[in-house]
């Protein structure tokens, strides 16, 4: 997984990584977003629709390990499960694939949240608004404040904001979003533009602010591992198929919803990793596939992203294991 080649694409990253760890006072080994978190082990098995829009190794194979990770919002690696802040939850999933021909590990990764909503279209806009959001908390701020003049300024970090993010009743009663578009391409070269979708097969339950507080400050991460003693978790993966006039390039613009959904696959999680807090640690995630069948899209979020979790976990790796 390398850097970006696009240079100021990472000094973007390595100020939004370093404006994150500050606001949130992050300690050293953990995420600047999303540090709280639990790593689980599965299968995916993928369906005969996911074998017709791409080449992909793990659309195609009888089945594939999987790496999952719930997380909770913020870079506070103690952040209460109940906390409001904690919205939305993270699901990184990890392809385990077979080693390339020179024995080096291959996977590829789908990064998603529990909100169809993004931000903003691209880094230096994420950083001008955590900016912002940090201009705008001393007892002198001036009115308007200036996160509210940059959410009056960009519609849809006001409707990501706005956007309705109730706690689950369960990481395994949570619905994920991939944040990117992504281009699938099938044997023949036919190619498709999609964005995941990941639905609980337990169906979808949600609490109220009140029945969120009072709940234990860990029930999710108790609870999850509670469900995989008493048997597997699943989820159905699917791919919202993008129309020719749908943009691929901006992932402030959701799709309609009334466009094709088309399953992929099922993630069965029947395991907590061991040592997981150090298997999390040393995990980097990366949101731009590359492996044959995958291609990513033009959303320039894709590459700021990866720089951003790559340089995040140099750092978190550098740090050593959590004392």
């Amino acid at each position: 997984m390398p850097l970006s080649s696009n240079e100021q694409t990472n000094t973007t990253a390595e100020a939004l990584v370093s404006t994150l760890k500050g606001a949130f006072h992050t300690p050293p080994g953990f995420r600047p977003a999303h540090a709280r978190g639990i790593l689980l082990s599965g299968n995916f098995t993928p369906s005969s629709a996911a074998k017709s829009l791409s080449s992909a190794h793990h659309f195609n194979a009888p089945s594939t390990p999987v790496l999952v990770r719930f997380s909770n919002s913020t870079g506070l690696p103690q952040i209460p499960d109940n906390a409001a802040d904690a919205n939305p939850r993270g699901m990184a999933t990890r392809f385990v694939l077979p080693d390339d021909s020179d024995g080096r590990r291959q996977h590829t990764d789908i990064v998603a949240h529990s909100t169809p909503f993004f931000p903003v279209r691209t880094g230096e806009q994420f950083l001008e608004m955590l900016q912002a959001i940090g201009a705008s908390s001393g007892p002198d701020t001036p009115q308007p404040s200036p996160i509210q003049t940059f959410l009056a300024q960009n519609p849809s970090a006001a409707a990501f904001v706005a956007a309705p993010k109730p706690a689950p009743a369960s990481f395994a009663t949570e619905k994920f979003f991939g944040v990117n578009a992504i281009k699938l391409v099938a044997g023949d070269g036919g190619a498709t533009f999609v964005r995941y979708r990941i639905t609980p097969d337990a169906g979808e339950a949600h609490l109220s602010d009140d029945e969120a507080q009072a709940k234990d400050p860990a029930f999710l991460h108790n609870d999850i591992q509670t469900r995989i003693i008493d048997g597997p978790v699943s989820f159905t993966l699917s791919a919202q198929i993008a129309d020719d006039a749908d943009p691929t390039d901006d992932a402030t613009v959701r799709w309609p919803e009334d466009r094709q959904i088309v399953p992929l696959g099922s993630i069965v999680l029947d395991a907590v990793v061991d040592d997981n807090d150090e298997k999390q640690r040393t995990t980097i995630f990366d949101p731009v596939p590359r492996v044959p069948g995958l291609e990513p899209s033009a959303d320039p979020l894709l590459d700021m992203r990866a720089s951003i979790y790559l340089i995040s976990g140099r750092q978190r790796r550098a740090a050593g294991p959590h004392h």
